[in-house]
Formats: structure tokens, C-alpha cells, sequence
């Protein structure tokens, strides 16, 4: 093949390869319900990472309040135990 012609035909692949790359990555145009299983998925994720996180601020909250009570009888014991038996 001639060099011209070599050179031509390079040209043609990088414009069809640069065509198909631009058509693959306009997301713009497709709506939104025909998002493909990737998305789909990682969708689901988002949900499920949203609900996880939210159940642990409830479960650290909780314990939060737990372990308050438990300070509060802990210290309400100590104090007890500090003052004398009351004589009979």
C-alpha cells in the first residue's frame, strides 16, 4: 500500500473509533428509565448504603443512651456506698 493511502485509512479509523466513543457516552439523550443494569444497580447500592448508615446512627445513638443510664445507676451505686449504714 502506498503511504497516502496507509495514512487515509487511519484517518478513517480514528473518526469512526472517535464516533462510536462519542455515541457511547451521550447520556444525556436516553431518559431516565432506560438506565442500563449498571446503574440500576448502582442505585440499589446508594439505597442500601443510605438505610445501613442510617440504622447505625440509630443503633450508636441508642447505645449512647444505654450507656448513660448505665453511668447514672453506676454513680447513684458509688454514692451509696459511700455514705454509713444507718445505725439502728
Amino acid at each position: 500500500m502506498k503511504l497516502n493511502s496507509v495514512l487515509n485509512l487511519g484517518i478513517l479509523v480514528i473518526f469512526l473509533a472517535g464516533s462510536l466513543f462519542a455515541a457511547g457516552c451521550d447520556n444525556n439523550s436516553a431518559p431516565k428509565s432506560n438506565s442500563g443494569p449498571a446503574e440500576k444497580v448502582g442505585a440499589a447500592l446508594d439505597k442500601a448504603v443510605q438505610k445501613t448508615g442510617n440504622a447505625a446512627n440509630k443503633a450508636t445513638e441508642k447505645a449512647g443512651e444505654v450507656l448513660e443510664k448505665v453511668g447514672a445507676a453506676v454513680e447513684k451505686t458509688g454514692a451509696n456506698m459511700q455514705t454509713p449504714p444507718a445505725k439502728p
